[in-house]
């Protein structure tokens, strides 16, 4: 019963969104806000909550959000490569 609720309760984050919280992360830790122990709690907290809501989309459609912060240089292309590794994108 406690689980159904949970479950209801969790709703898929967009790609859009996935993107957004990547990207503010990633700047915290280049304006030095984070250490890097706090950077790689936040990242890891981040991708588990992500595994657990799921994102929204397909495969496609999440990398097309992502991917535009590498080429704007919002993220750099190793968090890139962790983010859709980790998320089981790559």
């Amino acid at each position: 019963m406690a689980s159904e609720e949970k479950g209801k309760a969790l709703q898929p984050v967009s790609p859009s969104r996935a993107a957004k919280e990547l990207a503010h992360l990633s700047q915290m830790a280049k304006d030095g806000e984070l250490d890097k122990d706090e950077y790689e709690h936040r990242f890891a907290r981040m991708v588990g909550e992500l595994r657990d809501r799921r994102i929204s989309g397909s495969r496609q459609e999440i990398l097309a959000a992502i991917q535009p912060l590498v080429g704007s240089g919002l993220i750099l292309p190793a968090e890139f490569e962790r983010f859709t590794r980790q998320l089981g994108l790559a």
